[in-house]
């Protein structure tokens, strides 16, 4: 089936999509090419393979916790399928496919100012949109109204997006014996907000008698996130360039302005939660849809992994990413501490004692260990800064 891909209302390229597999086999008249998404053209022009790569990438991943009952309970093979579904419309950025022919107009369709199902999300959740809560029965794919953009949310753990009064909200469950990624979340959220960080506010909500963590929408109807994924390889890399390095150039070379200060901030904050999995689609960038101007550093968000989250042995030093292996050497990539307010954190971890008293998966004895790692790491973090 041919569609457009589209950047809001702007017609970006065509192309044709196979309706049992989902994806893209052919790409023909391109209309803007400076509305491509990031990394998909190159000197060597569109390549069909780069742009399905980046287009099966809007799925929901195979890692995801559940997917696989969910696409056979609504009778779904893969879940690329499923973006097709929704036009592949998210609440992350301002792509989307029309149909050819159909007429549509983003301001009637995206996510951002339109609603959406809810079936997909309680999907997602194990649950039957039509029936009692886990019941596990379904009464049929056919009544199901796929539209929504779980269909395009990234990363393996439950989650799911809703609208609480008027405002898009993602919320996201935990994992393992001690379902602590929403706690780690909220945590995060506080270290940012003593230490003037720009962040994504998460706070605890209950669904179904389960903890998540709950956060609204950076992105507007008029800006989009753009992972550091695309932006790396926007540039090819030196061989002499370290990764660090060559993200930098890469934000030079796009014009996206204060990038080294923010992503500082940011591997500080990944030191004293010791965070395990910033990736390089854990942190991105914003600019505007229309005008494509880079505004900077997205708000640090998903830092959920962290805390020894997984583990019994609370205050172990991991690994991490995505420009070291491991915290020791990754901090060292902070060039100025002026803006580390030590202060700032008194009181931090009463905080953190008040948010771990809402997981009943959390003993006090966990509770206190964690708090006196974070305790010990921002003592690290002021030696760094006064040294």
């Amino acid at each position: 089936m041919d569609y457009t891909l589209m950047h809001k209302n702007i017609p970006v390229v065509d192309m044709e999509i196979l309706t049992d597999t989902g994806h893209i086999v052919r790409l023909f008249n391109l209309r803007a090419p400076e509305h491509l998404p990031l990394g998909v053209n190159s000197k060597n022009g569109l390549s069909r393979k780069v742009m399905d790569d980046w287009w099966t990438g809007r799925s929901i991943p195979a890692s995801r916790d559940g997917l696989f009952w969910a696409l056979e309970s609504i009778g779904v093979s893969t879940a690329t399928l499923l973006i097709e579904k929704s036009c592949g419309l998210s609440l992350s950025d301002q792509y989307w496919i029309s149909p050819k022919g159909s007429g549509l107009k983003w301001e009637t369709v995206n996510f951002f100012q339109n609603d959406f199902s809810k079936d997909m999300g309680e999907i997602l959740f194990g649950r039957d949109p039509a029936g009692p809560a886990d019941s596990g029965a379904y009464a049929g794919p056919a009544r199901l109204n796929l539209v929504s953009p779980d269909n395009t949310s990234d990363g393996w753990l439950q989650k799911k997006w809703i609208i609480a009064d008027g405002r898009r909200c993602l919320m996201k469950g935990g994992s393992g014996d001690y379902r602590q990624e929403p706690l780690n979340e909220v945590i995060s959220s506080a270290i940012c907000r003593r230490l003037n960080i720009p962040h994504a506010a998460y706070t605890l909500t209950y669904d179904n008698g389960r903890l998540y963590s709950l956060c609204e929408d950076f992105i507007t109807p008029d800006t989009e996130l753009i992972t550091a994924q695309r932006v790396r390889e926007a540039v090819k890399k030196d061989n002499r360039d370290s990764d660090f390095v060559h993200l930098l150039r890469c934000c030079e070379t796009l014009g996206i302005p204060g990038v080294r200060a923010g992503m500082e901030k940011m591997l500080a904050l990944d030191y004293i939660i010791s965070n395990e999995d910033r990736h390089y689609n854990n942190f991105g960038f914003v600019r505007d849809a229309q005008t494509l101007e880079w505004f900077g550093l997205a708000p640090i968000f998903d830092s959920g992994t962290s805390l020894w989250y997984n583990t019994r042995f609370v205050g172990r030093e991991t690994e991490c990413k995505p420009f070291k292996k491991t915290h020791a050497e990754q901090i060292k990539l902070v060039s100025d501490w002026t803006w580390f307010d030590y202060a700032a954190l008194e009181g931090l971890v009463g905080e953190c004692a008040e948010i771990l008293s809402h997981s009943n998966d959390i003993d006090a004895g966990r509770s206190d260990s964690i708090a006196a790692a974070i305790t010990k790491r921002c003592e690290q973090v002021q030696r760094l800064g006064i040294s």
